[in-house]
């Protein structure tokens, strides 16, 4: 973002893009909202990602995620800078989307696909399976508690290692590990079962 400041000289080009994430923080608490303007040029895609994976409403979604950068700009100032910016809005996102669901008891989210093996394929019949699939997977990680749900999103949809995904949700290392395990095996029971019961014509 180009920021054109009054001088009196003239007019000073300010460039935010080459401050770091705590920079534009202290800039912001001090009063300019520019810096507070790119940081939510820098993150608003990834915010509304995750909250739209999460509900799977669009304009829900759009309005969750305002509501998440209003809470990020009332509390900046609490930020503490030895975690990355990006983990502390994520948690801050997240714990938004519990509160969210726990309010309007909204159970779903849309996940493109857990599977990586789930890929196109050439054949009509076969494309037909793997879509069906992909639509259990989806119900089925739907059922999943907010505990091994959260995790698996973060990890598999979002890319956050163990470690920040730790961070996220307040658990130790080894539980992050622990729940991201449970869930998968939770899931491959339900894709089992599912499969037995097509196989044996119910």
């Amino acid at each position: 973002m180009k920021v054109y400041v009054k001088t009196k000289k003239g007019f000073l080009l300010f460039m935010l893009e080459k401050y770091d994430d705590f920079e534009l923080i202290k800039m912001s608490i001090n009063g300019n909202n520019d810096a507070f303007s790119e940081i939510l040029l820098r993150y608003k895609n990834l915010v509304y990602s995750i909250i739209l994976r999460m509900i799977n409403d669009t304009e829900e979604a759009n309005d969750l995620a305002q509501e998440v950068f209003i809470k990020v700009y009332k509390n900046l100032d609490k930020y503490q800078p030895e975690f990355k910016f990006s983990t502390w809005l994520i948690k801050i996102s997240t714990n938004s989307v519990i509160d969210y669901r726990r309010k309007k008891k909204y159970e779903t989210v849309n996940i493109d696909d857990l599977d990586s093996d789930l890929s196109e394929s050439n054949t009509p019949e076969i494309s037909y399976i793997k879509k069906e699939e992909k639509q259990f997977i989806e119900i089925a990680l739907n059922s999943l508690p907010d505990m091994y749900k959260i995790p698996i999103i973060l990890f598999h949809k979002q890319g956050f290692s163990y470690q920040e995904i730790s961070d996220i949700i307040n658990e130790p290392l080894s539980k992050v590990k622990n729940r991201i395990f449970r869930g998968r095996k939770i899931l491959k029971e339900s894709l089992i079962k599912e499969g037995e019961k097509n196989n044996n014509g119910m």
